[in-house]
């Protein structure tokens, strides 16, 4: 970044989380970005536990950027009960394999960083309200933050200046057969956010698993010598054993995906396939969560840019530049 450009403001949207860690880290090291704050949700852990984690990592990266913690749970998709899926663990060789546990490991419990007092929901109307210039705020979690506070005032989407959805699929999924699961925890916050009418780009599992993480890579991390790049090879390593435990087969990669949205808003360079198009979210069904790209003929309007493929030398030199910090 040359010296008279100023940085990019963002806001961060987690659940924290394996690969939420990675995405913090490298947006609170890159020069380019001013992370104004970091709003927890609930997702792959619990509000509190999402909270609790990032509150611990941004004090371990030395940093004071304020935490905010937001909704425990989707708008509207629990009411249904039956619908809630819950992360089972693994058992391999007697131990118990996640790739999100409760707590992130080598993280002390931080004595002067806690949340701040309003909930994250209220940030984002506050902020938004009285901004003096527009910000990028990056979802690498369920959005239902985000989707409340535009449900509310839906205005405050005149100071969006870009969403930047880690999320959505074409044709892969992990939580359902279709569907990828930060959208799918909470669709209909999803399509709230799309009917704002921001400029959006959905960092798609596509993407994300097209630039896949080696255990190579998690040693050339290491081999940075300094905190965030060990703590990122823990996490590809502890995600590539989860990932093999699934597949019943040794795995030497995997996708960590939540960071490549933060290298998006860095350098859009690091995305090399991807398509202005029209995206609706499933709300119901077999196909609750899947993001639906309109393939017809004469397609409606697009509303988002949707990014198919990354490259995976260039994000790793990204990751190799901000964690080596």
């Amino acid at each position: 970044m040359s010296e008279n450009t100023k940085p990019k403001k963002v806001i961060l949207d987690v659940d924290t989380g394996s690969d939420d860690a990675v995405a913090i880290m490298t947006a609170l090291q890159s020069d380019e970005l001013d992370v104004v704050a970091i709003c927890c949700v609930w997702g792959n852990l619990s509000v509190e536990d999402t909270t609790e984690n990032t509150c611990r990592l941004v004090r371990a990266m030395g940093k004071d950027t304020p935490v905010y913690m937001g909704a425990p749970t989707a708008i509207a998709k629990y009411l249904e009960r039956d619908t809630k899926q819950e992360l089972q663990p693994i058992i391999k060789d007697g131990k118990e394999v996640r790739i999100h546990y409760k707590r992130l490991e080598g993280l002390e419990e931080p004595t002067d960083k806690k949340a701040e007092d309003m909930d994250a929901v209220s940030f984002y109307i506050d902020y938004l309200k009285h901004a003096k210039e527009k910000v990028t705020i990056i979802t690498v979690a369920p959005m239902t933050n985000l989707g409340l506070a535009l449900s509310a005032v839906p205005s405050i989407a005149e100071n969006i200046e870009e969403l930047i959805i880690m999320g959505g699929t074409d044709r892969l999924g992990n939580v359902s057969e279709c569907a990828e699961a930060n959208i799918w925890h909470d669709p209909e916050a999803a399509q709230i956010a799309l009917n704002a009418g921001v400029p959006t780009l959905f960092v798609s599992l596509d993407a994300t698993h097209s630039a896949a993480l080696t255990l190579e890579d998690a040693e050339t991390l290491r081999n940075l010598g300094t905190f965030a790049g060990g703590f990122t090879a823990k996490i590809i390593e502890q995600r590539a054993e989860f990932d093999s435990a699934m597949a019943g087969k040794k795995l030497t990669s995997t996708p960590v995906h939540d960071s490549l949205a933060v290298c998006a808003v860095i350098d859009p360079s690091v995305i090399t396939e991807s398509k202005k198009c029209n995206v609706r979210v499933a709300l119901s069904g077999i196909a609750d969560g899947r993001t639906i790209i309109d393939r017809r003929c004469v397609p409606s309007e697009p509303n988002c840019v949707f990014a198919f493929r990354a490259s995976h030398d260039k994000y790793m030199e990204m990751l190799v530049k901000y964690l080596s910090k």
